[in-house]
């Protein structure tokens, strides 16, 4: 455990903590402290970590997050929201409901939001008045050589809180109407709420290793929507007990907000470091030429 690192950006700032994240939420952050948590904590299905053991007994991973949880409460506004991303492997698809089922000891699970990764959309249920000309195949899935299981193209993105009643920007992350009627009918702003299925695909890479350095990240545009939907305006603090290689850091750094992480790998955190201090908007990156925007596989 070192010295905290500070990264500055404009009025706000990131501070990325070199240490385990239940002793150091519990010694570094005030009670109530934090508005949002974004995280995905170790699912427990074999992800090959640098610094973790992934393949805890059941009951000892259960006990472990359900401790994890007991020390975000306390540092969690009355009226924060905990944004919780888990997945799971096809044999063994109980995970994230288990984790939850623990979890419910702290918080009140206010939505379920699903993280859809890859998706398959025939043409003649869409209808001509959209415009799409054929069958669409888009985002990434990890292809899964079985005869008793379909490919994983999902994940589960739980929103909890302390009391279940917490109001939500919910246009900030919605949509526009595809039937403009409907603008009148329900209030002239040509926007309604998302709803509970987020597709957001990985990126397209070109090598593993240095492209995606973590076994399990998300996109920066998961804890972007998530703390928009919580309400940008009333988050002063964001939290990732989980730093990894810092996505939610960066959402952070482009929504203007402070936040606060936590990481036990030294590589993962120096890299989460490195990512931070030389962020380029996505709006400012020039697309790789050639690559494609639709595509199958992961």
């Amino acid at each position: 455990m070192g010295s905290p690192i500070l990264h500055r950006y404009g009025q706000h700032t990131a501070t990325l903590y070199l240490e385990d994240c239940i002793a150091g939420m519990a010694r570094q952050l005030r009670p109530g402290s934090v508005d949002v948590v974004v995280t995905s904590p170790p699912y427990n299905i074999g992800s090959r970590y640098g610094q973790y053991d992934d393949t805890l007994p059941r009951a000892q991973y259960l006990d472990w997050l359900e401790e994890w949880g007991r020390v975000v409460s306390l540092v969690l506004a009355e009226q924060g929201s905990v944004f919780l991303n888990i997945g799971s492997k096809p044999s063994d698809p109980w995970v994230p409901l288990e984790v939850l089922s623990r979890l419910r000891q702290h918080f009140v699970l206010q939505n379920v939001i699903h993280w859809i990764k890859s998706i398959a959309i025939d043409r003649e249920e869409v209808g001509r008045e959209t415009g799409v000309s054929g069958n669409l195949a888009v985002g990434h899935y990890k292809p899964i050589n079985s005869k008793r299981f379909v490919n994983d193209c999902h994940e589960y993105i739980f929103h909890l809180t302390k009391t279940g009643g917490v109001e939500l920007d919910r246009l900030a992350v919605g949509v526009e109407y595809q039937d403009k009627s409907n603008q009148k009918r329900w209030g002239g702003q040509d926007r309604r709420c998302r709803g509970n299925t987020w597709f957001v695909p990985y990126k397209t890479i070109r090598s593993r290793k240095q492209d995606r350095p973590h076994p399990a990240t998300f996109p920066v545009k998961i804890p972007r929507m998530c703390i928009q939907l919580h309400g940008k305006a009333r988050t002063r603090l964001v939290l990732d007990p989980f730093l990894g290689l810092g996505h939610t850091a960066l959402a952070c750094r482009e929504l203007g907000v402070d936040f606060a992480g936590f990481e036990i790998d030294p590589e993962y955190f120096a890299e989460a470091g490195r990512l931070l201090q030389n962020q380029v908007s996505d709006k400012r990156r020039p697309r790789t030429k050639g690559a494609p925007s639709l595509f199958d596989g992961d």
